[in-house]
């Protein structure tokens, strides 16, 4: 890292919250500079991978956002924030409901992180109620006699 980059070293967690609170502000162009940004300060660091895999999620760009989440479990096999942004990817797939609602069950049970406990949750309870539930607009609508 070079010696002016290196001053900002201590920035690196800042830009990255940052980003996902310009994620969850629908605000994607500052959100992809402030990962970038952190990625500059910290280069081996899956932190903004994961940042922008969240993008993705976000815009439901479910097949962009598995491959980043997939990437990183690949260099961070116990990575659980991967594990369970991937699981909720997967779920809201209906070709891989079943490996992603695996993904978040593992994760609500095992995590030891209460707010990856409490996301995984969440999505199970969201997969339940609308994904599983309600009538998906893949299956055909059952016609009324």
């Amino acid at each position: 890292m070079s010696h002016t980059l290196s001053h900002f070293k201590e920035d690196f967690y800042l830009l990255l919250e940052a980003g996902f609170i310009a994620v969850n502000s629908a605000d994607e162009d500052s959100a992809v500079k402030l990962f970038r940004a952190s990625e500059l300060l910290s280069p081996e660091n899956t932190l903004p991978k994961i940042g922008f895999g969240y993008v993705h999620l976000c815009k439901l760009e479910l097949k962009q956002a598995c491959a980043i989440f997939r990437d990183v479990i690949s260099k961070e096999p116990e990575n659980e924030m991967a594990k369970t942004f991937l699981g909720i990817c997967m779920s809201l797939m209906p070709t891989e409901l079943t490996k992603g609602e695996k993904l978040l069950s593992e994760a609500a049970e095992s995590s030891k992180d209460q707010g990856i406990k409490d996301l995984a949750n969440t999505a199970i309870n969201f997969v339940d109620t609308y994904v599983k539930k309600a009538p998906s607009p893949v299956d055909p609508q059952k016609k009324k006699h």
